[in-house]
């Protein structure tokens, strides 16, 4: 990108616009990517769900498609501060400006998400784990722009949730957690995915939650129970304005608990 590091990409704009008022960014150039088209999409193809990355948050509200079959999108999508940022705020936005408040890197990292950039040496494709580097960091080089957020299309019996608690509506939140999880045919989990917001200097994906309910019917609640013990250990959270570290941890565990036994009732729905 010409600018170099001195240059910011402008997409939504809700992500970057604050910064810029907090003097937390002084990019010396905006670029305006609103113009390319091409870019605003929700659609199924070829095995995975495919969202453009200057989809607006509000298309992924209103979409069917989202609703039904990937509802832990949908949580997200009607949670996210108020219908204003809704409407300017993009998925690419949120998921690249790398602020661990945000609510779809954590959603990305549970379901295993992938997402497409495109620069001047052309398109590479990445793994959400991986993608988060740190705080306002993300894998991408300063001469890419994310295109594409791909995730594998959902199985039959699938399901997912996204729980967050905030002081307030539309307020970053305390903590956050996403379970994306797959039954096989007998009703014991085959996959299960965890993501963790705010908890951290990057969403964090709680691989030994992950890997604890494997092979596991979900009636058994001492699984449930550890599954949430180890989201919480996977949580590094700090003290601050919005609550002290142990309390953060607890609520870590009570969400991964409540979203997990949602998930379980919308897999046996056929995910929605």
């Amino acid at each position: 990108m010409k600018g170099g590091d001195d240059a910011k990409v402008l997409a939504g704009g809700q992500s970057l616009i604050p910064l810029l008022k907090l003097r937390l960014a002084s990019p010396t150039r905006l670029v305006d990517i609103n113009g390319i088209p091409g870019l605003e999409y929700i659609r199924e193809s070829g095995g995975y769900l495919r969202m453009g990355a200057l989809t607006r948050m509000a298309d992924l509200e209103a979409s069917d498609l989202i609703m039904k079959r990937y509802p832990i999108i949908h949580d997200a999508s009607v949670e996210i501060a108020d219908p204003t940022v809704r409407n300017l705020g993009t998925v690419g936005g949120n998921i690249s400006h790398g602020d661990p408040a945000n609510d779809l890197p954590a959603i990305m990292l549970a379901l295993e998400a992938e997402f497409v950039a495109e620069g001047g040496s052309g398109s590479r494709t990445m793994k959400a784990e991986g993608f988060f580097v740190d705080t306002f960091t993300t894998a991408l080089n300063h001469n890419e722009i994310l295109t594409e957020i791909r995730v594998p299309m959902a199985s039959p019996r699938s399901g997912g949730s996204y729980l967050k608690l905030e002081k307030r509506i539309g307020d970053f939140a305390i903590a956050g957690s996403a379970v994306q999880l797959s039954l096989n045919s007998r009703g014991e989990c085959e996959r299960l995915g965890v993501g963790l917001t705010a908890v951290g200097p990057t969403a964090i994906k709680a691989k030994k939650a992950e890997e604890a309910l494997k092979g596991k019917k979900l009636t058994d609640e001492g699984a449930i129970r550890r599954v949430g013990e180890l989201a919480a250990e996977a949580a590094s959270p700090t003290t601050d304005l919005r609550g002290p570290a142990d309390y953060k941890k607890e609520m870590v565990k009570v969400l991964t608990i409540r979203s997990l036994k949602r998930a379980y009732q919308r897999a046996q729905r056929g995910g929605m």
